[in-house]
């Protein structure tokens, strides 16, 4: 199995919104007690670890959320993996904050990382655990009649950091996030 968190890379943006699937993957892999190494040739930080007496391979793709497929066909193809052995983890804008959820085969919904991967991978047959990012902010966001003007305040509110108030919620939310992952391993086991 290959989980992958979707995140962008650099200490500027390691407490932002967009990086939560950076952080679940990070939960994991403190959990399971293994350490990142950098696969320049998959471009990602990689880590492999044992989950339900499975080989379970941890990534963070060091490129742009948005870019995330190509490293992931990578990784895919490396590892010799089915599509279906593929769970990505992601912040999700039309999901309520901190809410997590769990799908399969679906479309990206807007999100570029995801549409990144589709394109990459040629098919939405796999799993996304989707942890919510919506909030009131985001709503008058998307009120803003200028469409530019929007899409310029929609990518600064995903690359923001969480305020204080908030921190508590999104460590249950990628606690959440990580314990579907592990289920869904116990499942195909």
């Amino acid at each position: 199995m290959l989980i992958v968190g979707l995140g962008n890379p650099g200490k500027e943006f390691e407490l932002t919104r967009h990086n939560l699937g950076f952080k679940t993957v990070d939960f994991l892999n403190k959990e399971f007690k293994s350490f990142f190494e950098l696969d320049k040739k998959a471009g990602a930080e990689v880590s492999e670890v044992k989950i339900e007496g499975q080989k379970v391979l941890l990534a963070k793709p060091q490129v742009f959320v948005n870019n995330s497929g190509q490293a992931v066909k990578k990784l895919m193809a490396r590892s010799k993996l089915r599509i279906a052995d593929l769970i990505v983890i992601h912040d999700d804008l039309d999901i309520p904050f901190a809410k997590v959820k769990l799908s399969f085969a679906r479309g990206s919904a807007g999100h570029k990382g995801v549409e990144s991967i589709i394109r990459a991978l040629k098919t939405d047959k796999f799993y996304r655990i989707r942890i919510g990012t919506f909030n009131r902010e985001l709503l008058k966001i998307r009120k803003v009649k200028n469409p530019k003007k929007r899409l310029n305040e929609m990518n600064k509110f995903v690359v923001s950091p969480f305020k204080v108030s908030e921190k508590s919620k999104v460590r249950k939310a990628v606690k959440e996030a990580a314990q579907k992952a592990v289920s869904i391993i116990s499942i195909r086991r």
